[in-house]
């Protein structure tokens, strides 16, 4: 039966990883205009390569009622940046695994993570800002949530 929960939370990410990876290439044919005058953070992010998600473990835990752990390795290849987004009410915790991140939360500066480094993020918060630093290595992290269970892991800001 544990098996189950886990394969049945493993589709559940690996939908999301779906649709993260995806989300730069669905764009509608209007977001791709040359004649565009200026460029937002959502445009700049959407004409980089972004992060795509590979799940690692989803399971409801035993002692929190309605809570759900789930971990994923998120792999930013050279130049990537992932678009501003939300967790919603998860706690999230991410460690670099590999290469070097820059990160910033709504009302926080701007930070850098190197391999090994780690950061939390509070429910609710508002990550403006997740990029690789470099244009010819990949990064990746270790992204770990505690949700509400069923909640959406990741929420794109709407494009403007």
């Amino acid at each position: 039966m544990r098996g189950t929960r886990i394969a049945g939370g493993l589709l559940a990410v690996a939908t999301l990883a779906t649709a993260t990876a995806c989300s730069a290439t669905n764009q509608p044919a209007h977001a791709k205009r040359p004649d565009a005058a200026v460029a937002t953070p959502a445009a700049m992010a959407s004409t980089r390569p972004t992060e795509t998600l590979q799940p690692l473990l989803q399971q409801a835990l035993p002692n929190v009622k309605g809570k759900t752990f789930t971990s994923v390795i998120v792999d930013f290849p050279p130049n990537a940046r992932a678009m501003p987004h939300r967790h919603g009410r998860a706690f999230v915790y991410a460690y670099v695994l590999e290469g070097t991140v820059r990160s910033r939360l709504g009302g926080r500066p701007v930070r850098t993570y190197h391999q090994g480094e780690n950061w939390v993020e509070e429910p609710g918060a508002h990550h403006v800002l997740t990029e690789n630093t470099s244009p010819t290595r990949r990064a990746r992290l270790l992204v770990v949530f505690v949700s509400d269970t069923g909640a959406k892991l990741k929420v794109d800001d709407p494009r403007s």
